[in-house]
């Protein structure tokens, strides 16, 4: 399957809140997977929304990772049943390959084991608790200080996931929860890895407690109700997060460079 990239281009259409897209460039994001079934959900969703056009990769099926982001506008990778301490080698590949965004200073964000892997390229720990106590629901998050201008308010975010990272040198946190502690962090301008999951639907929640039942019986995981009754109590908030922070993170240009090369 080396070197299949999926790319479609989303009307640049938007809100009444959402800038002006309409003199930018079409812009390229690579998006990296971590299985055949995988979704980039509502992250695509508002992606396109804004015109981007978006290049889906999967190194765990041999898809290969671009050695330069001259073609591309900013990455983002997203979660996996894997670990990041996994001797697997797309899992070093990748870990590896954070550099490149980070060198280049394009955008890049991390979403759960995407931000486990940022913080492992940057030499933090990434970590299981002695407990084996997993956040596998709805868990609140509060903003640090230097996190208030993304995270108002705190507010109950989607987790699927037993290990957690340690802040990386030289990174800022941004957001904290109780029984992990780090759950948003920025490195430099640009580079973002966040431990939770705002870019799920519906659909894809119901795969999960469909095809990953066995998470619900982990300690501290949620049952399957409070998964379903939550959501209709705090994916509003979380849905318009995600649009406001891909805004701040991927703000509209003049001019895309990976489109002009």
């Amino acid at each position: 399957m080396a070197g299949w990239p999926f790319r479609r281009p989303g009307p640049c259409a938007g809100t009444g809140q959402a800038p002006d897209w309409s003199a930018a460039m079409t812009r390229r994001v690579l998006i990296v997977l971590h299985q055949e079934r995988s979704n980039p959900g509502r992250v695509a969703q508002e992606l396109r929304r804004r015109g981007c056009e978006l290049d889906i990769r999967r190194p765990s099926l041999g898809d290969p990772l671009p050695a330069t982001m001259a073609g591309h506008d900013a990455a983002v990778i997203f979660g996996g049943p894997m670990s990041a301490n996994d001797d697997l080698p797309f899992i070093k590949a990748e870990t590896e390959w954070i550099g490149v965004p980070l060198k280049e200073g394009k955008p890049y964000l991390g979403i759960c084991l995407g931000a486990q892997l940022m913080a492992r390229h940057l030499g933090a720990r990434v970590y299981g608790r002695e407990d084996a106590r997993v956040e596998v629901g709805y868990y609140p998050i509060r903003p640090t200080a230097e996190g208030g201008h993304l995270f108002e308010d705190p507010q109950y975010v989607y987790q699927w996931h037993r290990e957690g990272f340690d802040l990386p040198s030289g990174a800022v946190q941004l957001a904290e929860g109780d029984d992990f502690p780090v759950q948003a962090m920025r490195y430099g301008d640009k580079a973002y890895g966040i431990q939770f999951h705002p870019e799920l639907t519906s659909l894809m929640m119901n795969a999960w407690l469909t095809y990953a039942r066995e998470r619900l019986d982990l300690p501290g995981a949620q049952p399957d109700h409070m998964h379903r009754m939550a959501r209709y109590q705090h994916d509003g908030t979380l849905r318009q997060w995600l649009s406001r922070f891909i805004d701040h993170w991927l703000p509209p240009e003049q001019a895309s460079e990976a489109a002009k090369a």
